[in-house]
């Protein structure tokens, strides 16, 4: 008999997200780097794609104040949840939950009233290319927040709205975003890649 999946849950205090906040390697991270973090440096931050909530996570426990917006209303129920037991748990993780701020809607409505140095974007990605079962968690995420059709149009709004840089995280060998200005550089991980566009 096949065990049924494990409800999804937001869980920023164990599993691969507590091991990252102690173990990650700090402002040298892929996503840390590309956001503009380095010393002396600590830009505001619009997570407009929120999902599960762990680049925000990790950008607050690297000190930036982070906005996240999530238009799903059970994923932004799910964050909700996971960011109450997070503060709960007292000492840092109080201290990086209170780096975080949780909207709910859609990011193109709420980008233009929010004023922040850098937004991340990381929109649901296209179906692999390879028939390799993206992770389970993963699978969930999609079945809560479907396809992001409109990726473009978040993007072309950030571009108007972030006064320093826009990241798009992307799969590494993913097309480039159609219709979309190309980006200043790009910072590459394994199977992600972080498509940094400059502005202002």
């Amino acid at each position: 008999m096949t065990q049924p999946a494990p409800e999804l849950r937001v869980d920023f205090v164990s599993g691969a997200v507590g091991h990252r906040l102690r173990f990650g390697g700090g402002r040298g991270q892929a996503l840390a780097k590309a956001m503009g973090l380095r010393a002396g440096k600590t830009p505001t931050i619009v997570d407009a794609t929120a999902g599960l909530g762990r680049d925000a996570f990790l950008l607050a426990s690297l000190g930036a104040h982070v906005t996240m917006i999530e238009r799903s209303e059970k994923m932004h129920a799910l964050l909700v949840d996971g960011m109450q037991r997070a503060a709960q748990e007292g000492g840092p993780f109080t201290q990086i939950i209170d780096r975080m701020t949780l909207f709910q809607g859609d990011a193109k409505d709420i980008l233009p009233h929010v004023s922040c140095e850098a937004i991340l974007i990381d929109p649901m990605h296209p179906p692999r290319k390879n028939s390799a079962l993206v992770k389970l968690e993963l699978r969930q995420v999609r079945d809560i927040v479907g396809t992001d059709e409109d990726a473009a149009d978040l993007l072309r709004v950030a571009l108007k709205v972030a006064r320093n840089r826009v990241v798009l995280k992307w799969p590494a060998k993913a097309d480039p975003i159609a219709g979309v200005k190309p980006c200043s550089h790009q910072i590459l991980g394994k199977s992600t890649r972080y498509d940094v566009f400059m502005v202002g």
